[in-house]
């Protein structure tokens, strides 16, 4: 089934197309791939980023939109923006794994019989994102937790143990998480 993108805020997709178009932004970004694109550059599949706060209460909260750059027919970079007081801004264009991590994840969730509604989850304390595929592919992507039953794909370089565009069930993942985030006992040995 096709996966429900929805679509950025105005402010963020302006903020992201001024940018595009600033050489300056471009030029002094640490993108070689997208400094050294030929042609226009576009700003697609615009994901919302949600940060997990509290592994084991699920409790996240939306961080800002990512948007992928497209230039010469392939993805070249990445684009973020932040909320502000002023409202939705570009942040800053990157490269990297998760970048063709991300446009693999979305692909194989497109295959996938269900509908989708395709975000993106941080897990800050494992070093850790994920394409968190929402149930309720017509919910506001602004709002929400993850549900029991919502995807998780983590994206690679994944956390040690735990295997990369292999989809998890939020059920599933959380406790696997909760567990690697929870203190060892110390070893005492005896008096």
């Amino acid at each position: 089934m096709p996966l429900h993108i929805t679509p950025a805020p105005a402010p963020a997709v302006r903020s992201v197309r001024v940018a595009l178009g600033s050489p300056t932004a471009v030029r002094e970004a640490a993108t070689p791939a997208l400094r050294a694109a030929e042609g226009p550059a576009t700003a697609e599949l615009p994901l919302p980023v949600y940060v997990l706060d509290q592994v084991g209460a699920a409790a996240a909260r939306l961080t800002g939109w990512r948007f992928l750059i497209r230039a010469e027919g392939h993805s070249v970079a990445a684009a973020d923006t932040v909320l502000t007081a002023d409202g939705w801004t570009f942040s800053h264009f990157f490269e990297g794994p998760y970048l063709t991590s991300t446009e693999l994840a979305l692909q194989q969730a497109g295959e996938l019989s269900a509908a989708y509604q395709p975000r993106l989850l941080s897990v800050p304390e494992l070093y850790m994102l994920t394409l968190w595929l929402h149930g309720d592919a017509t919910a506001d992507a602004t709002q929400g937790q993850p549900a029991p039953t919502d995807l998780l794909v983590p994206l690679a370089p994944a956390p040690p143990g735990i295997a990369a565009h292999r989809p998890h069930s939020v059920a599933e993942l959380l406790p696997v998480l909760t567990h690697r985030l929870t203190p060892s006992p110390l070893l005492h040995s005896p008096a």
